[in-house]
């Protein structure tokens, strides 16, 4: 009875300390003072505690459904993490914003100093620069994974780049080449230069990528104001199979790169250079960008997706792997 009677009054010590430590949020040296103990006396209860299975966490969340969204679009995805935001109702671009600081975010979780950071261009890209609050420096350098187009802050990868490196401390390898060559041969003399192949050189070394996911089925895309020409051939786009755009490169539904000339005009690092990247982050928002999303992670190209809820919910809408080509 008395050994009984002891083990009541040893639980239920643990249990005083578990709920004064955990519940109301009293320091240990704090709860040793109110209850006339031992600070290693309070340590050893709260160990008790823990080996007894008394203590018992529960995180709970007002956004638990973006969590539960996250883990199926992760799965779906075969992902190794997915970050999933509220969608702002009716307005695209206050959700672009939204996604861009949450990337913004990520990637300050997942860069460490010494890193080489890639980017491409984009307006994701832009509203993740944009966005970017670090709390402190951090010794990364910063280099385009593609050469840029002059005429939008958006388009020009150079200046993204440097506005980044700026904004973390960090530094640039910049790449002064266009995104297209006027030929296929003129490309590969540009790829061969020293400043341009030394920037390539370091981007395939990258720890760290944040990479847009270009939609090309919509007249307003993106993808036209990276365009050489003004009205491009959409014949031709659309008997290419292509599907999204890349890293500046079009792809199909299955991932594959499309049947289309101007991809062999790229100054542009290959979707397939990317798979030695310790992270590579796919940004993007909006239901045009559902089909683009599908064909990139049935490519295999992406580590990490950060999308809006509509557009996860879009994804996850199709039946069986979200890596099934449509």
């Amino acid at each position: 009875m008395a050994d009984s009677r002891h083990d009541f009054e040893t639980i239920r010590q643990i249990q005083t300390v578990l709920t004064l430590h955990f519940v109301d949020g009293l320091k240990q040296n704090e709860i040793a003072e109110a209850l006339n103990l031992s600070a290693s006396k309070v340590n050893r209860l709260i160990a008790q505690g823990r080996k007894l299975g008394m203590l018992k966490i529960s995180v709970e969340s007002p956004f638990q459904r973006l969590v539960e969204i996250e883990g199926q679009v992760r799965e779906k995805g075969s992902l190794a993490s997915a970050v999933v935001t509220p969608t702002v109702p009716g307005s695209p671009e206050s959700t672009l914003q939204q996604v861009g600081r949450v990337a913004a975010g990520q990637l300050l979780e997942t860069i460490r100093d010494g890193d080489v950071l890639a980017i491409t261009g984009g307006k994701a890209i832009s509203a993740i620069v944009q966005n970017l609050q670090p709390e402190r420096a951090f010794d990364v350098t910063v280099v385009p994974l593609t050469g840029g187009v002059q005429g939008k802050h958006y388009t020009d990868v150079n200046h993204l780049a440097a506005r980044l490196a700026e904004k973390l401390g960090g530094s640039t390898m910049l790449l002064h080449a266009p995104l297209f060559a006027e030929t296929r041969e003129q490309r590969d003399l540009l790829l061969e230069m020293a400043p341009v192949k030394a920037a390539f050189d370091l981007a395939r070394r990258a720890a760290v990528v944040l990479a847009g996911i270009g939609s090309i089925r919509e007249s307003g895309s993106s993808y036209y104001d990276l365009h050489p020409d003004r009205s491009p051939d959409r014949d031709a786009l659309t008997a290419s199979g292509a599907a999204a755009e890349f890293l500046a490169h079009l792809i199909r539904d299955d991932g594959k790169l499309a049947s289309y000339a101007l991809n062999d005009r790229l100054v542009a690092l290959a979707p397939a250079d990317l798979g030695r990247c310790r992270s590579v982050i796919g940004v993007a928002s909006g239901a045009e960008k559902v089909r683009p999303i599908r064909a990139v992670l049935n490519g295999g190209y992406l580590k990490s997706l950060v999308v809006d809820e509509d557009t996860a919910n879009a994804l996850l809408s199709f039946n069986g792997s979200m890596r099934d080509v449509a």
